[in-house]
């Protein structure tokens, strides 16, 4: 929002035409509109088959947000790009573009900053800043988009910021970008990580959105979960797993759990088994991550040969496991990475 002006990204359909309706023009105007931002417009002078009468009037109201890249890195490894978005008062994010066989990849921030304070995540140093608006989570897609040329048709919610955390605003960017009249992002397309807020997976569950939900696990015990995430002095592992079935019941929706192996604290066979003990009998699919070192934790990766038998453990266990595939590794691609550099560099100069 600038000043009493409302940014239309960050309205839905709906929202815009009965927006319409209250400066007095007809419903059918605020599809046009909406169809418009999506054309990567930037200014509601370029709406062209909306009145000029109306286009003064909408333009004393509302306004059309924008996010600018402030720089962009292109992994020669695997083709991976980070971009440091400005937004417009001057806080910076981070969104990631993947390219895989079955199309681009965004990986998008729900906040500036993270306020979860996971200890083998960059993007909780320093905080939480702020949440996004649905039109700033908009514009990461929008900006990306305009910068490849090229559709985005799967959406990651795993950047800077814990997404549960920033509910109101994450569902509604996920009804604007599922807009047929928009970006038409199938909900299938779409997933969710969360450190696992119970309240808020319980929440989720009852809108039955059909993404896919994420749980950021990283421990088959309340011990090691605590030392590793401040969430777990709150929700214990048996809570976010009870809130987890729950959400299988009413969505029949297989849940992916995020599992970061370091080295030595959460990568033994026995913790293996543990974890296959747990998980036992639900619909769900592990995904094993070997750990991005940063230079302010101590925390190493597990080698390949441990993530190996980890997954192993589970398979024979009758869980499904991936191993993530790291991407963009010469780009400090992982979460929080750039930006910390970036305000580092800004903070010295």
């Amino acid at each position: 929002m600038i000043g009493s002006k409302i940014n239309l990204k960050d309205m839905t359909l709906s929202d815009i035409e009965d927006f319409c309706l209250n400066l007095g023009e007809k419903r059918y105007r605020g599809e046009q509109i909406f169809r418009w931002l999506y054309k990567g417009i930037s200014s509601i002078s370029e709406m062209s088959n909306i009145p000029e009468t109306f286009r003064i009037a909408l333009d004393e109201k509302a306004y059309i947000g924008m996010v600018s890249i402030e720089k962009k890195y292109q992994s020669k490894i695997d083709g991976t790009v980070k971009y440091l978005l400005k937004l417009e008062d001057g806080n910076i994010i981070e969104s990631v573009l993947m390219e895989y066989s079955y199309g681009l990849t965004a990986c998008i921030s729900t906040q500036v900053g993270c306020g979860m304070g996971c200890s083998f995540c960059a993007s909780t140093i320093g905080g939480m800043i702020r949440d996004l608006s649905p039109g700033e989570m908009v514009d990461e897609i929008l900006s990306m988009m305009r910068d490849s040329n090229r559709r985005i048709s799967n959406i990651v919610l795993m950047g800077s910021g814990e997404p549960l955390a920033n509910f109101d605003n994450v569902i509604k960017f996920l009804e604007i970008i599922n807009s047929k009249a928009g970006l038409n992002v199938g909900m299938r397309h779409i997933a969710i990580s969360t450190c696992g807020l119970v309240p808020q997976i319980k929440k989720l569950a009852k809108l039955d959105l059909q993404i896919t939900l994420a749980i950021s696990l990283h421990a088959p015990n309340d011990e090691i979960r605590k030392r590793l995430m401040p969430i777990a002095q709150k929700y214990t592992i048996k809570e976010v797993l009870d809130a987890c079935r729950e959400y299988i019941k009413i969505t029949n929706k297989r849940i992916t759990f995020e599992y970061s192996l370091i080295k030595g604290v959460n990568d033994s066979i026995e913790n293996a088994y543990e974890l296959s003990r747990i998980l036992k009998g639900m619909l769900c699919h592990v995904n094993l991550i070997p750990i991005n070192e940063i230079r302010e934790r101590e925390y190493k990766k597990t080698d390949s040969k441990g993530v190996k038998e980890f997954k192993a453990i589970l398979e024979s266990k009758g869980i499904e496991v991936t191993i993530r595939r790291e991407l963009g590794s010469d780009i400090n691609a992982a979460c929080g990475q750039l930006r910390k550099n970036y305000i580092n560099y800004m903070v010295r100069v």
